[in-house]
């Protein structure tokens, strides 16, 4: 039975380590921060807000908080996938599984998805593929701590 509160947790947990992991890729290896954050922050918000949002048309408010929250609404319900496959895991099996399912959703996200959301295609890269196997790992472990040990978030 898969566990609400420990997906919830590990989606919200996974969201904001593997994006501070790409905001610090993005520093290392690019010039482009903080232009490339707001490009992606623009990208996942046209899921919601349209193409639109890929221009200028909306304030970076507007932008902000839709991509806020497009990027928590899918990292929550990757988790609650990703933790039906973690019942009775082990850590090695979680982390192995995570990093599987981050390169999945990598995939999934950035080029099964592009044929509705076309924008992304420009977001293909290593950095975002780590980024993605950094969401996976972290979820996998936060939802198989919290399932096993029965605590809350």
């Amino acid at each position: 039975m898969l566990n609400l509160r420990a997906s919830l947790c590990a989606g919200l947990a996974a969201a904001v380590v593997s994006t501070l992991a790409q905001v610090a890729a993005w520093i290392a290896f690019t010039d482009a921060f903080p232009a490339i954050l707001w490009r992606d922050a623009r990208f996942a918000a046209a899921i919601v807000l349209g193409k639109t949002a890929l221009d200028d048309t909306h304030s970076f408010a507007t932008v902000w908080v839709a991509a806020t929250v497009v990027h928590f609404a899918l990292s929550i319900a990757y988790a609650m996938l990703l933790g039906v496959a973690l019942r009775k895991s082990t850590r090695l099996a979680a982390v192995l599984a995570g990093t599987f399912f981050g390169a999945l959703i990598f995939v999934v996200n950035m080029h099964l998805l592009t044929r509705y959301f076309p924008w992304f295609i420009e977001a293909r890269d290593p950095i975002t593929l780590a980024a993605h196997v950094v969401f996976g790992v972290t979820a996998a472990l936060v939802y198989r701590r919290l399932d096993s040990r029965s605590r809350s978030c």
